[in-house]
């Protein structure tokens, strides 16, 4: 390892750190239900990235008191799967009113589980909610006047998915993501490297890019990132042109010599994991992406 970090070039890199904050998921269809969506406007205006893709068809099938614990069933694409939730407080009366389940408290409130809740618990406990990207876009208009809903009211590719069919079983769903407006960066120094920065520009060129980047390039950088990484069925640009010195986008990272990339996924509440033909089912994702060639800056991704 003391090798390794000794034969640094640089004594200052730095990597720019891009992750998602916020989210909202959503049936396909419900785009065009405008009502409905304005208990998440406050969320959806910030979101500029959508990820469309295929998610389980998640059917409740019922609930029942077994002693003082309570059974919920489901049909996850036809497949069976029970969710037990121990020891419901004594306080609390399971009952059911014309097919409907719901737990009361002493007072006479009722209670019970929206279908998202209920798949987030099933999601947690069994980890059979994956979601399959397809695609990829982004939607940001002029200081960010569009937000991903926007785009995809009028989404050829989105239509161009849905006529083809979807797998039985699953239904056509997006995921809208809120990309965190402050930029980070990551720095690495090597006190022992073969250059050390004494005159403060490379701190200086980081600093610049940190304050410097624009939400737009934030933005497109983000889903040029996750495009690479999941490499989605539908997307054609940067599936294979990413990272590049050809690119507008990365141009200001090249001028600045910023060594890496990182676009992130890492929301525990989002209630399914994302896969795609090339990455496996996971809750968080870091795209990871080397800029520079040489071997002697490998700092961030040499391990």
């Amino acid at each position: 390892m003391k090798q390794l970090i000794e034969s640094n070039k640089y004594g200052v890199e730095h990597a720019l750190d891009m992750y998602a904050s916020s989210y909202v998921t959503l049936p396909a269809e419900a785009i065009y239900e405008k009502e409905k969506l304005k208990q998440y406007k406050h969320i959806i205006d910030s979101c500029h990235i959508y990820i469309i893709g295929y998610l389980p068809e998640v059917e409740f099938k019922g609930a029942e008191l077994i002693e003082h614990d309570l059974k919920l069933s489901f049909s996850v694409c036809g497949e069976d799967k029970d969710l037990l939730l121990e020891s419901i407080p004594p306080n609390f009366s399971f009952n059911v009113e014309d097919g409907y389940p719901y737990l009361e408290d002493k007072s006479g409130s009722r209670f019970w589980w929206d279908n998202m809740q209920m798949m987030r618990m099933l999601h947690d406990r069994t980890s059979s909610i994956h979601f399959d990207v397809k695609y990829i876009g982004q939607a940001y208009g002029k200081d960010g006047s569009r937000n991903a809903l926007d785009r995809l009211i009028k989404h050829e590719t989105l239509q161009k998915i849905a006529i083809k069919g979807i797998p039985k079983g699953y239904k056509l769903s997006l995921l809208l993501l809120e990309v965190e407006p402050s930029t980070s960066m990551i720095t690495a120094f090597t006190p022992n490297a073969q250059l050390k920065d004494n005159d403060g520009s490379r701190i200086k060129a980081g600093l610049d890019k940190l304050h410097g980047t624009s939400e737009s390039e934030r933005i497109s950088l983000y889903e040029a990132a996750l495009i690479r990484y999941f490499s989605p069925e539908y997307n054609k640009e940067f599936k294979n042109s990413f990272p590049s010195t050809n690119l507008k986008i990365l141009q200001d990272c090249y001028e600045k010599d910023i060594l890496g990339v990182f676009a992130q996924i890492c929301i525990q509440e989002i209630p399914f994991k994302l896969f795609s033909d090339t990455v496996e089912p996971k809750q968080y994702h870091i795209s990871r992406h080397d800029l520079q060639q040489d071997a002697e800056r490998k700092v961030f991704f040499c391990m």
